[in-house]
């Protein structure tokens, strides 16, 4: 590899080529753009080609091509089979759970929603290093599944963990992400709310008699605090997305257990394309308890 492909930034001493294929085994599939933003901000398009290049000639990622209504074309990339094997002793990606896309066909079936939710991750990713704040490639954990009881599952978007710092002050924050690209009814989307509420009560019941019940929800045993929930709207008309996010107040107002939830969880919705444009630290975000928009750190 060349001595501009092993440049490394000052947080990540790993070879590009391994910080490519951990990127992609994490967020499943990114475009060439993508990754360079995510991985080499400063760096070029060229430098980011000719990685993905030398990693496809040796058989660790492929990609399915995007044509968009201009008929330019864009590579998605993902791992291979080869590719995800090597990728599962990398120190950055121990203790999590690999969901890899490893074949063109399943790439196309899941390309539009996760490269949507990896332009949600871009966002904060950018504003973080604006702000001088921290997060990076390996605070965004897609698909992250949880028990919510009776044999049901709420799976999120993804897991954001976020360093606000402020001088000598850092406040640690984490968020559970909702990207919905208005393929799902209104309905369906509000619904997700009372799945998180359902996570928040949940306990886990203990198996056989002689263990101890947990001390509280089942949450705790990976979050601190339960994580703030944010939705981010895209792919459809602006009047449209501002029904579904007052869908999302609606079932905040109505149902019980979610308004439980939202006295003591913060809950926002913003679109897509705002948080690209004026920064997630804007106010871009409408509290689905009500209020005026503001940041998603202020909600």
């Amino acid at each position: 590899m060349s001595s501009a492909a092993q440049s490394t930034q000052a947080t990540d001493a790993e070879p590009l080529a391994h910080q490519v294929l951990a990127g992609l085994a994490q967020h499943r599939i990114a475009t060439t753009s993508q990754l360079r933003r995510m991985l080499r901000p400063d760096g070029t398009r060229q430098l980011m080609s000719r990685v993905l290049n030398r990693l496809r000639c040796d058989g660790f990622v492929d990609c399915t091509v995007l044509q968009d209504a201009h008929r330019s074309r864009t590579n998605a990339w993902h791992l291979t089979q080869e590719g995800a094997r090597l990728t599962r002793d990398l120190p950055v990606l121990r203790g999590r759970s690999p969901y890899p896309i490893t074949s063109t066909t399943a790439a196309s079936l899941k390309t539009p929603h996760t490269l949507a939710v990896v332009r949600a991750h871009l966002a904060f990713a950018a504003d973080a290093r604006r702000l001088g704040h921290e997060h990076g490639p390996w605070d965004w954990n897609p698909e992250v599944s949880h028990s919510i009881g009776e044999g049901e599952r709420i799976v999120a978007d993804a897991v954001m963990y976020y360093t606000v710092v402020e001088s000598e002050h850092r406040r640690k924050l984490r968020a559970f992400v909702e990207v919905d690209r208005s393929t799902m009814s209104s309905e369906r989307l509000a619904v997700k709310l009372i799945e998180y509420a359902r996570l928040f009560q949940y306990e886990a019941q203990p198996v056989g008699r002689r263990r101890q019940a947990p001390a509280g929800p089942a949450w705790l045993r990976w979050y601190p605090v339960f994580p703030r929930v944010l939705f981010v709207l895209t792919a459809a008309s602006r009047a449209r997305l501002e029904k579904r996010i007052g869908d999302l107040q609606a079932m905040v107002a109505q149902h019980p257990l979610v308004a439980g939830l939202a006295r003591e969880v913060p809950l926002g919705a913003a679109v897509l394309e705002d948080l690209e444009q004026n920064g997630p630290a804007q106010d871009v975000w409408v509290p689905l308890a009500g209020g005026k928009p503001r940041p998603w750190t202020a909600l």
